[in-house]
Parts: structure tokens; C-alpha cells; sequence
């Protein structure tokens, strides 16, 4: 869906925008995409980088908490939707309304920019595992040296930012599809590929990892693994942008209260629901197949892998076992991976950048053309911070395992957004169920937790 013309403009509801919603799964289908593009946000650098270095350091013990940790936060990610889709409003916009404020700011954006900063490291990260895999596969000079990795990281820069000026919604979504096409096959075939090769896994394996225990002193890694897998707090966040730019709060309409109006609120809800669940299914098994893979490769040989060496380790194993072709598989499938985060992020965080300048009266994100042009800016700017950042630090494991401690943390002003906005705002009418209520309080106490131990742990404080 195009964005460039006002009447189109998905952050304004009017009553030429209503469209009944779709019934059934199979009639819901076309009106998917949301999701997508989160799913090519999540199946990155927390899936290849941080999951596969948790299952080196585990083993199977922590498979459990791969499924966990997808699971258990889809419960804000829908409500925080439904309040987006019942009002037109993005994320930042109603974080700003959680009291107390700081003057201009409310205290969960003050938080969002701190997020944001350390994101620049988890980005940079990403951006770094996509040249590590760019640079095995097309050296200048010598593979993962430094002026190979430099080049690389800079047409890596330069393509993306070409490739997602637009910022139309039709291509970043069209574009979501593909990579998330790619690397499910891809990631499937890792899973069912390695009991063909000498790290073979079995049924008592996978039996072991869904006991529910934390191995001694892989708690704090548990803990940055909830924080990247699954959604996140930003993934929650720019959710309800993508549902916004879909067109399912501007196709429910204006909330006059009608019953109609209900009615149509609650179609594409459940609409809504649909997308959230095929993203779920897809990052899930993604998930699962890279965890494995560090657990059944590198925790037998004692491997945990940091910086660039991750990328060479677990290509060096379908090599060994398998021939060249197989690394050169692997790694367009790590490219694809990682490209696919870098693919959803940089539109995703532009669009973040600049609602939170918007709530902040630096700009005017109720203008359509005037979002467009500052989208544009960040589309430019934050992946080239974000190359710079790898480029001086160079060590994309730590770099993403850093943000993933923040997003973790973050995740707790999150929830309380969350329920605070489910309180004030959402017409009590288009509430779920008891039994999704039940889940989205198991899924905040279990958030609350991990963001607890998170807050202690940048204090020093840590329980092993």
C-alpha cells in the first residue's frame, strides 16, 4: 500500500477509509503482511548470532527457553496492536501518554532513547555478520580482513539505503517476503541436515532441553536470549506501525463508538491475530534451528566463538561433512538471515526516529509529507551510524548481546504502556477473550522477571 498521497495517508482514519474486514482464513490471507516484516526483523541477529552462541555455551539444557522466549511476549505484541488498530495510533505516540513526564518527554520515550542508543551496537552487529558472510564468500584480499570487511560494510550501506528510500509499505513488505521465503527453507533444512552429519542429534537430546532448568552461569545469556528472541520490545513497538501502514486501523475507521464500528474493530482484530500467529510460526522454528545448531556443532567441541569466528565455525561444518557447496549454502542463507533484519530495521526504526521527534513538537508527524521527508533522513543516517559503530568495535556477538540486555530491559516499560493503555484507551468491547486475558498477565509477570534480573545485572547484581 502506498503511502505518497494524503488520502492514502494510513495515520489518518476517515470514514472514505472503512472496508468490511475479511472472514475466515482463507478470505484474511491477502490482508497478512505485518507480520512478515517483523519475522524478517526477528530471524536475525538474535537467531544466527546470540541463539546459536547460547547453544554453545548450553547445549540442549536451554531449549526450552528458545520456546519460551517466542512465545510468551505475543500476548503484549496483540494488545498493544489493538489498542493501534482501535485509535490509528502508533506506539511512541501513546508511550508518551504513560505518566509521569520529564517536561516534554514522558518516561517510557526516555527509555525508548536509551534503547535506541544501544541498539546502534546491536544493529551494527548485524550489519557486521552480513559482511563477515559477503566477505567469506567474496574476498577482497583476504577473507574477514579488515579491508574486506571495511568495503563490504560500506556497499552494504550504500545498497540498503538505496534499496529503502522509498519507504513505500508495498516494497518493504513485498521485500520481507522474500527473505523470510529464503532462510525458512534454509533454516529448515539446517535442522533436518544435521542428524545426516557426524553432530547428529536424537529424541533424548531434545527430551533433556524441554526440562524446565537453567545450567550454572547461563543465566545472564538466557536472559539476553529472551531479550533478542521472539519479539522484542522494539519489535512490539514498530508492529503497530506496520499494522497501521497495512491499513487496519484506517479500513476499521474513525472510533465513533458505533456498534458498527465494533464490528469492524473486532473483524480486523482478529485479522490482525492471524498475522501475529503466521509470524510467530515462522520465527519459532527459524529460532529453533539455530539454537540447535550451536548446541548439537559447537557445545560438544567446547566452541564458543566470538566476533567474525562464528560465521567460520559453523560453516566449517557442513564443509567438513558435506563439500565447499555447502558453506557457500550456508552462508547465503546467513546473508539472507541477517539481511533481513537490516531489511526490516532501518524503515522500521526511521519511522520510530521520528514519532518520537513528533511527540517531542520537533517535527511534524501529523503531516504526511513532513514524516515522509524526516523517514527519508533517517533511512540514510542510521545505517550508516550503525556501520561506523561495527566498523570501530568489531565484535558483532557482543555488540548484539548488548542490545539484547537493553531490549530486555525496555520490555518492562512495555508492559506497563501496555496495560496503562488497555485501561484508558481500548473500548472495553473489543477486549479478548478470559483466555487471552490469562496470557497476556502470564506473559507480563513473566517480562517483569527477566526485566528485574536485568535491571540487577547492570548493577552488578547477578543470581546464577
Amino acid at each position: 500500500m502506498a503511502i505518497e498521497t494524503a488520502a492514502a495517508d494510513p495515520y489518518r482514519l476517515t470514514t472514505e477509509g472503512i472496508r468490511e474486514p475479511p472472514k475466515g482464513w482463507g478470505a484474511s490471507l491477502r490482508y497478512l503482511g505485518p507480520g512478515l516484516i517483523v519475522s524478517a526483523s526477528i530471524v536475525g541477529s538474535g537467531e544466527l548470532i546470540a541463539t546459536t552462541a547460547l547453544g554453545a555455551e548450553a547445549g540442549f539444557a536451554l531449549l526450552w527457553m528458545v520456546i519460551l522466549s517466542t512465545t510468551v511476549k505475543v500476548a503484549v505484541q496483540v494488545e498493544l496492536a489493538r489498542w493501534t488498530i482501535s485509535t490509528g495510533q502508533p506506539a511512541l505516540t501513546g508511550y508518551d501518554k504513560v505518566p509521569p513526564r520529564f517536561g516534554r518527554i514522558g518516561w517510557v520515550n526516555a527509555l525508548w532513547i536509551v534503547l535506541a542508543l544501544s541498539k546502534i551496537l546491536q544493529l551494527g552487529g548485524v550489519i557486521g555478520g552480513v559482511a563477515a558472510a559477503l566477505s567469506l564468500l567474496f574476498p577482497f584480499g583476504e577473507p574477514l580482513g579488515k579491508t574486506s570487511l571495511t568495503i563490504w560494510t560500506i556497499a552494504l550501506i550504500a545498497g540498503s539505503i538505496a534499496l529503502l528510500y522509498s519507504n513505500r509499505y508495498s516494497l518493504i513488505e513485498r521485500g520481507a517476503f522474500v527473505l523470510v521465503a529464503i532462510f525458512s527453507v534454509l533454516t529448515v533444512a539446517i535442522a533436518f541436515g544435521l542428524p545426516f552429519t557426524p553432530f547428529a542429534y536424537n529424541s533424548e537430546d531434545i527430551l533433556n532441553g524441554l526440562a524446565l532448568r537453567i545450567p550454572a552461569g547461563a543465566v545472564g545469556a538466557a536472559v539476553a536470549m529472551f531479550g533478542i528472541t521472539g519479539v522484542g520490545a522494539d519489535e512490539i513497538t514498530f508492529y503497530t506501525y506496520w499494522c497501521l501502514e497495512k491499513g487496519y486501523a484506517r479500513w476499521t475507521g474513525p472510533p465513533d463508538g458505533s456498534d458498527a464500528w465494533v464490528r469492524r474493530a473486532k473483524g480486523w482484530i482478529r485479522v490482525m491475530y492471524k498475522d501475529a500467529f503466521v509470524s510467530w510460526v515462522i520465527y519459532t522454528f527459524a529460532t529453533l534451528a539455530f539454537f540447535i545448531m550451536g548446541a548439537a556443532v559447537l557445545h560438544p567441541q567446547g566452541l564458543q566463538p566470538e566476533g567474525n569466528e562464528m560465521l567460520t565455525a559453523l560453516s566449517r561444518m557442513y564443509t567438513d561433512t558435506l563439500g565447499e557447496w555447502a558453506t557457500i549454502s550456508f552462508l547465503i542463507g546467513a546473508i539472507a538471515v541477517l539481511g533481513s533484519t537490516l531489511w526490516a530495521s532501518i524503515p522500521s526504526w526511521s519511522r520510530m526516529h521520528v514519532n518520537v521527534l513528533g511527540t517531542l513538537r520537533l517535527v511534524d508527524w501529523d503531516n504526511q509529507a513532513s514524516r515522509q521527508r524526516w523517514t527519508r533522513f533517517f533511512t540514510v543516517v542510521l545505517p550508516i551510524v550503525w556501520g561506523l559503530a561495527y566498523l570501530v568495535i568489531g565484535s558483532p556477538v557482543i555488540m548484539v548481546q548488548v542490545g539484547g540486555v537493553m531490549t530486555g530491559i525496555f520490555l518492562l516499560a512495555v508492559v506497563v504502556a501496555v496495560w496503562y493503555l488497555r485501561r484508558t484507551e481500548v473500548d472495553p468491547r473489543i477486549y479478548g477473550g478470559r483466555a487471552f486475558h490469562s496470557l497476556l498477565v502470564i506473559s507480563s509477570v513473566a517480562i517483569i522477571l527477566v526485566a528485574v534480573y536485568s535491571v540487577l545485572g547492570a548493577f552488578g547484581i547477578t543470581i546464577e
